[in-house]
């Protein structure tokens, strides 16, 4: 018993020491705060010596003019503390203790990242840190149920204040045609937080969520109605079991699918038989955005046709013998 309990004891200490000896958990790099931007105005103070007081807006080039420097600062993509240290060591020049008390009076320069189309809080939105695509659209209230597959991202201006290990600009991206460069992603990617789906946004970007192309499902079904493409696609069995399957006098062996040809509005006519599909033996017809899926009613067969007839005609009889009869109700 003894011996057990050393031998646990030994197997303890070495345990303890093999853990003790790992690295610390690397934590991430705190937040370098907001960083300044053309338009920003700063408001400097220095305690006891009021002639070196100011106030300057960052200019176009990033750069603040100061009355007391021939050479204007640098104050873009700099944050509160490190502007008041710079400004503090110019005025060492001047002044024995400097105290120096800077502040960000007004952020007026940074233009908003805006978040439309297909989702269901359209916003704009002041990016005072970095953020997301996906932090912007659960901003926006998420996805609407119309939203297609893709999202798209315009970068309307050059970045400001980007890392030089960010992928920021987008001037070499292969785009749409537009002067504006632009990048799609699969929402499906974004929301699950791909890196290369998940960009950083910027001051100025548009963020647009594309409307899904519909598909219309009509005739002999138990729910017709347009159904929006998703980017996963949709196949002629799987629309059809969405709307609650076909109708009993549904013509099923012979479905028409009506389908733009490309770059034309004229459409051509394919045909899908809906048992062999449900059997395995045809293959599924994937849909095309803007197809018209028409399930028409099936022919009747002779005896059908038959029963029909005679059914009206026996209904057609009852009611002319009862036609001149009088009615009367009897307590």
């Amino acid at each position: 018993m003894k011996l057990k309990l050393l031998l646990s004891l030994i197997v303890s200490f070495f345990l303890f020491c093999a853990v003790s000896a790992q690295p610390p958990a690397a934590t991430p790099e705190p937040s370098k705060g907001y960083l300044l931007w053309p338009g920003d105005e700063i408001t400097g103070k220095v305690l006891g010596e009021s002639d070196f007081d100011f106030v300057a807006t960052v200019n176009e080039d990033g750069k603040i003019e100061l009355p007391f420097s021939d050479k204007p600062v640098v104050a873009r993509c700099k944050t509160e503390r490190e502007l008041r240290t710079e400004i503090t060591e110019l005025l060492g020049k001047y002044l024995r203790t400097p105290q120096l008390n800077l502040r960000i009076t007004d952020r007026k320069g940074r233009p908003p990242a805006t978040v439309s189309g297909e989702v269901n809080s359209p916003t704009q939105v002041t990016l005072m840190r970095k953020a997301t695509l996906l932090e912007l659209l659960s901003v926006a209230g998420g996805t609407k149920e119309e939203a297609g597959g893709t999202v798209q991202v315009f970068r309307t201006q050059p970045p400001v204040c980007a890392d030089a290990s960010e992928d920021a600009n987008w001037k070499t991206a292969i785009n749409d045609g537009t002067d504006v460069p632009s990048r799609l992603f699969k929402i499906s990617d974004v929301k699950v937080g791909k890196e290369d789906s998940n960009p950083i946004i910027y001051p100025g970007d548009l963020i647009v969520v594309q409307k899904a192309a519909p598909v219309y499902i009509t005739g002999e079904v138990a729910n017709p109605q347009g159904i929006y493409l998703k980017d996963d696609g949709l196949t002629l069995y799987e629309a059809i079991a969405k709307l609650g399957g076909p109708k009993r006098e549904a013509k099923t062996k012979d479905i028409k699918v009506y389908r733009l040809k490309a770059n034309s509005k004229d459409r051509e006519i394919l045909s899908a038989n809906y048992d062999l599909i449900q059997k395995g033996e045809q293959k599924d017809l994937a849909l095309a955005p803007y197809d018209i899926v028409v399930v028409d009613k099936a022919k009747d067969s002779i005896a059908q046709s038959i029963l029909k007839l005679a059914v009206g005609a026996g209904k057609g009889v009852v009611s002319s013998m009862t036609g001149g009869i009088g009615y009367k109700v009897l307590y």
